[in-house]
């Protein structure tokens, strides 16, 4: 017979370094439980709808920052393209397009084992980080597609070039 013990032990919640980070940034947030956190976040281009949601359970925290705009269904072949040239550039998270509200949405689950209050700030502002920054980089390639009657691939393409300088 084998002794039945708990996985993961002694984990705080990641949420209360989410709301030091976000108090930090004078941002105003919701938090509607123990595990669920969210704000809104002005980027250079675009608002964005962060969600925090800690899974106790598997010492894991999922990260949303979703988009402020929708995709139109009648271009799932395009997205799918985009999605899956988007996401092979990435190190870190994801994107998908929810079916509910079809708005694209930078993910990341991070597992938070062995991690304590102090040390997880640094790992959170980094996640928040790294989404706005992949958000902005990419807005451009989901604003073409939400506005756009036809997209072909070198619109695309253009869309997912690299930009450098100023206009």
């Amino acid at each position: 017979m084998s002794e039945s013990f708990e996985i993961f032990e002694d984990v705080s919640n990641p949420l209360d370094s989410v709301e030091d980070v976000l108090h930090a940034q004078d941002w105003v947030f919701t938090r509607a439980c123990d595990d669920e956190l969210s704000v809104q976040v002005s980027g250079k281009t675009s608002t964005y709808q962060m969600t925090f949601v800690w899974q106790e359970e598997f010492s894991a925290m999922q990260f949303f920052c979703e988009c402020d705009m929708s995709v139109p269904g009648k271009h799932n072949e395009t997205v799918a393209r985009l999605l899956q040239s988007i996401n092979e550039r990435l190190w870190l998270g994801h994107f998908d397009i929810s079916d509910d509200n079809l708005a694209p949405c930078f993910r990341h689950t991070s597992l938070f084992r062995g991690w304590t209050h102090s040390s997880g700030a640094d790992h959170i502002q980094d996640l928040i980080d790294i989404a706005l920054a992949e958000c902005e980089r990419y807005h451009t390639a989901f604003s073409l597609l939400s506005q756009s009657l036809h997209m072909d691939d070198a619109l695309l393409k253009l869309a997912l070039s690299e930009n450098e300088g100023r206009a």
